[in-house]
């Protein structure tokens, strides 16, 4: 992840995560979940505080959420005690082995890297699927160049092929842009299931 990113996460854990959990619940993720994962193991790259780690854990979807900020994985652990949440970072996502889970949900995460790892992320993110599992990614979309926010986390500017590109074996299920309800910001989409 980049490291002004990284940093803001880690230094200011505990009001990200008062400002994401005060936000509606995204109702919207949640149907999208229920339409298109299927039954099974779910991990959530880039879990932040664990809102939908907790979230899918009581909706019978056994899940593990991973984040590459320790501060935020502090929250995560104190608001559900009863989940399970581990430090890994995208591209590499070490200690995770292929094919290890049925769902995988990445939530507005890789906009906060480099444009050069965005492909090997998604890469890396279809290979902890199992064969005919089921992955949903987004991003908030950036355009006329990389940005940052008052706390210095990056919003990379990058093409959507390049992310269509990486899913190389799968079957786009859902590819579109909308408003999202939480920030009003223009995020991307896309749900994708991995060959059988």
């Amino acid at each position: 992840m980049d490291k002004a990113t990284l940093a803001a996460y880690d230094g200011n854990a505990a009001g990200f995560a008062q400002d994401w959990h005060e936000q509606p619940a995204p109702d919207d993720l949640h149907a999208i979940v229920r339409q298109y994962f299927v039954p099974g193991a779910c991990a959530d790259i880039g879990c932040g505080s664990g809102r939908e780690v907790g979230w899918l854990d009581a909706n019978g979807f056994t899940s593990h959420g991973y984040d590459a900020s320790e501060g935020l994985l502090a929250e995560a652990r104190r608001r559900y005690p009863q989940s399970r949440f581990t430090h890994a970072a995208l591209p590499a996502l070490a200690g995770i082995a292929d094919a290890s889970f049925d769902n995988v949900l990445c939530e507005t995460v890789i906009m906060h890297l480099p444009a050069e790892e965005i492909a090997p992320s998604v890469s890396r993110l279809q290979s902890i699927l199992k064969p005919g599992g089921v992955l949903y990614l987004s991003w908030r979309v950036t355009n006329d160049g990389d940005q940052r926010d008052k706390h210095e986390r990056l919003y990379a500017s990058f093409d959507t092929g390049l992310v269509r590109g990486a899913l190389q074996g799968c079957a786009l299920l859902l590819d579109e842009e909308v408003v999202s309800a939480s920030s009003g910001k223009v995020i991307h989409r896309l749900v994708a299931k991995k060959a059988a």
